[in-house]
């Protein structure tokens, strides 16, 4: 599965417990009618996939969903989810120095200048 949008948070990576559990937070923003905030995180090795990502880009991230249940002192029976990122890409197109959205000018010799019908019969008109 994908998440698409607009990030708008990236929090520091925390680390758990004796074992060295990591985890990293992202917020990212989605484009609809009715934009969402989801968390994603990002754990272990996969932390550090988000160093080079800022606030405000476009991006795409592959999830995973995960569910785990536990059972409270109580007895009784609880279900969490979350949403585990594995890869992240950016959307945006790279900056170009001297780059522009028009379209690249055709070579010279496809332009015929205005005007300039000629067939075989009128070469022998120019005044050359």
């Amino acid at each position: 599965m994908e998440v698409q949008g607009t990030v708008k948070l990236i929090n520091d990576t925390q680390t758990f417990g004796s074992n060295g559990f990591r985890k990293r937070e992202i917020v990212v923003t989605t484009e609809e009618q009715y934009p969402q905030h989801i968390m994603i995180e990002f754990v272990q090795d996969k932390t550090n996939l988000l160093d080079n990502f800022n606030v405000g880009q476009q991006v795409k991230i592959s999830i995973n969903l995960r569910g785990r249940e536990w059972v409270n002192p109580q007895g009784e029976t609880k279900y969490f989810n979350s949403i585990q990122g594995w890869r992240i890409e950016n959307l945006q197109p790279q900056n170009n120095a001297g780059s522009s959205n028009a379209a690249p000018m055709p070579p010279v010799d496809e332009f015929e200048p205005a005007g300039n019908n000629l067939n075989q019969d009128d070469h022998d008109d120019l005044p050359f």
